[in-house]
């Protein structure tokens, strides 16, 4: 029997023995995992904590004009940027013990698997605030042995790369909170209609109520439901230490206002100028589609809302409700080239086609002032004479070409080139065209930054090539400057959600245009508007120079298809596209005016109340007055006269023969007579 006791003995030992060397290996292989997987997660470097962001467009005020969702609202702010009660009432409900461990809560997990095996059914959960990020980050919601495993290493690569409140932050900018909402900054705004900063106890334990079934416990589905999460989430901070039962008590009796996320619901302003930008944070600037959609951008533009809305307005109350005419319209400051306000069309939702950037249009006679520039390099000057008269040409090839101008009307005289512009003669146009030679107006327009191919036609001055209203509008920009180069600009600076800045506008100071013939071109297109250059037809600005009250310099165009009028002051360029999309014809008199009326009520109600600037000739060039009709030097006999500009040496010497200034008549002195006639004739 003894023998017997001592050998169930040494199995015992045996047995104990092998048990322990089992659990010394088992200890070390699972100790010498954990390291490895610590030095793996270490290795590896950190995960990036980068979610999908709602993209944001602000105006140059800072006005929020429209943002990118790409299916839910988010935005990134700082930990430091939260409601004390926000992160307290989280930690609370989520994870009591996040502070303590290293991304797994053993106790809470063995507490889990001990109450779902007593239910027979999952019933509680034991995930980490560490793991509840890593699969808002990283996972799918699949219910997985394979997802599990991914979380965890995820889990463990999060708590071995970064400290604990900037998991906390991730996870409460990440969080959903239902209706589409992510992250804490955007449920406030939806619930409550504030920041995540100004959230008091009772909202912030509302809304960390929410998580754990966002369509359960949202308190805009079922108000009742909603209070009694609230109330536990109260009672987990009480346990916390957060707070007292006074005050959780009070926090749970406080009135909550919801605002039903009307808040969040603004207007979009100028939907075609945020397409704008988005192509130009595309194409110009390298953001991928990802980025833009959903890369949490804060993009800072140069839209003045103020205008925007002018702008809209001025075209729904001109354009006839009935009309099918379509519109586009650019403002741009012309010293930065910043696009102030644009639009693309007279309702996005029917049509988000962009008339502005998009299309290609005949700008008509709205080409001349480019033309004109270049005569002026080539020895024209505002008094130069040409015929306007019938004029059939022929050119080199053999074939004719026979421009008429508007209505058949003609002086059958000469004018002089401040006329011709003012009036908008064609005759003249292709004329000066073709004695500077073809290819000259194609240069000139490409180095103002036309884009559009343009056929070296004779038509080509009267404004035959179709062009962009964008590019027409930053074109006159550079002549209005004094011969700067700008080019549209969109964007001021863009950032990521944090702050970072990504791009910056810079500005350019490269001289494009003699300054002089620049500001001679300018004050040639002040003739639209002055009736002392009226001559066989009334100047193209007389339907519209009652309703200005400052200096503008402009051009007008008109095709069959399309309607133009650009123009500016020394602060603002404006072009304005009327037209069918189409081709259609142009027919009534009412929409052939359309695009003058816009124009000027736009610049007029967007400038009330700024400085009247007025043109300042530059170094180079001297004013003198002369007979607008003969270009001379006006005498006292000329009926009118115009202040006109010259490029120094090239101003008129020659007074005005056709009114010659009358010469005075030589009184003849009576000879004194001598004393002793003057005796004779008193006898």
């Amino acid at each position: 029997m003894e023998t017997i006791a001592i050998e169930r003995w040494k199995r015992t030992f045996k047995y104990m023995r092998l048990f322990l060397w089992l659990a010394f290996v088992a200890s070390l292989l699972c100790t010498l995992t954990i390291a490895g997987l610590i030095i793996f997660a270490k290795w590896k470097g950190p995960p990036p904590l980068a979610v999908p962001q709602s993209t944001i467009f602000y105006a140059e005020d800072g006005t929020k004009i429209g943002e990118n969702h790409y299916g839910g609202k988010r935005y990134w702010i700082k930990l430091s940027d939260m409601s004390q009660h926000a992160i307290e009432a989280t930690i609370a409900i989520e994870d009591r013990k996040f502070f303590d461990h290293y991304g797994f809560d053993l106790k809470r997990i063995a507490g889990a698997i001990v109450a779902d095996i007593k239910a027979m059914k999952k019933v509680q959960g034991a995930s980490t605030i560490t793991q509840q990020y890593a699969r808002n980050l990283f996972l799918s919601y699949e219910k997985t042995w394979w997802r599990k495993i991914q979380e965890a290493l995820y889990t463990i690569q999060l708590e071995a790369n970064y400290e604990k409140n900037d998991i906390l932050e991730g996870y409460l900018n990440t969080i959903y909170y239902g209706h589409g909402i992510y992250g804490i900054e955007a449920a406030a705004n939806f619930y409550f209609g504030k920041s995540a900063r100004d959230l008091t106890v009772a909202e912030a334990a509302m809304l960390a109520g929410i998580p754990k079934g966002p369509s359960y416990y949202s308190p805009l589905v079922d108000m009742e439901r909603a209070k009694k999460r609230q109330r536990i989430v109260l009672h987990s901070m009480v346990e916390a230490k957060f707070l007292s039962e006074k005050e959780a008590e009070k926090a749970a009796n406080e009135p909550l206002h919801f605002s039903n996320g009307e808040h969040m619901k603004t207007k979009t302003i100028a939907p075609y100028f945020q397409d704008a930008v988005k192509q130009m944070l595309k194409t110009t600037l390298g953001f991928d589609e990802e980025t833009i959609e959903m890369g949490g951008l804060r993009v800072y533009t140069t839209l003045d809302v103020d205008m925007q809305a002018i702008a809209e307005a001025k075209v729904k109350e001109t354009i006839h409700s009935q009309s099918n005419i379509q519109v586009a319209l650019v403002a741009m400051e012309p010293k930065t080239g910043e696009i102030k306000a644009l639009v693309g069309g007279r309702d996005y939702e029917k049509s988000p086609f962009n008339r502005a950037t998009q299309a290609e249009r005949q700008p008509g006679s709205t080409f001349k002032p480019f033309l004109y520039y270049v005569a002026l390099q080539h020895g024209f000057t505002p008094s130069t004479l040409l015929r306007s008269e019938p004029t059939t040409f022929t050119l080199e090839d053999g074939s004719t070409y026979a421009p008429r101008n508007f209505n058949n009307y003609y002086a059958n005289d000469t004018i002089t080139l401040a006329q011709a512009i003012a009036l908008s003669d064609n005759v003249y146009a292709v004329k000066t065209h073709l004695l500077l030679g073809q290819d000259k107006l194609v240069a000139i327009a490409k180095q103002l930054g036309i884009t559009s191919k343009l056929k070296q036609v004779p038509s080509l001055a009267l404004g035959t090539s179709p062009v962009k209203v964008m590019d027409m509008a930053s074109a006159y920009s550079i002549i209005a400057n004094g011969g700067k180069k700008v080019e549209p600009v969109f964007i001021k600076k863009v950032t990521n959600f944090e702050g970072k800045v990504l791009y910056e506008q810079q500005s350019s100071d490269e001289q494009i245009l003699d300054p002089a013939l620049a500001f001679v071109t300018t004050h040639l297109m002040t003739g639209m508007f002055d009736p002392s250059l009226n001559d066989y037809a009334s100047v193209t600005g007389q339907s519209i120079m009652s309703r200005m009250t400052r200096p503008y310099a402009g051009k007008s165009g008109t095709t069959k298809t399309d309607s133009w009028m650009i123009g500016f002051t020394p602060q603002l360029v404006t072009a304005v596209w009327t037209g069918y999309d189409r081709d259609e014809t142009i027919d009534r008199t009412d929409e052939k005016q359309y695009a003058k009326h816009i124009w000027v009520n736009f610049m007029e109600d967007s400038l009330r109340g700024r400085k009247v600037a007025t043109f300042e000739p530059p170094e180079g060039v001297v004013g003198v007055y002369v007979d607008p009709h003969s270009g001379e030097l006006a005498t006292t006999a000329c009926p009118t006269k115009r202040l006109s500009y010259y490029v120094v040496g090239t101003e008129p010497t020659d007074y005005c023969k056709d009114h010659p200034a009358e010469k005075k008549k030589k009184k003849k002195k009576k000879e004194k007579d001598s004393w002793l006639k003057r005796l004779f004739d008193w006898f």
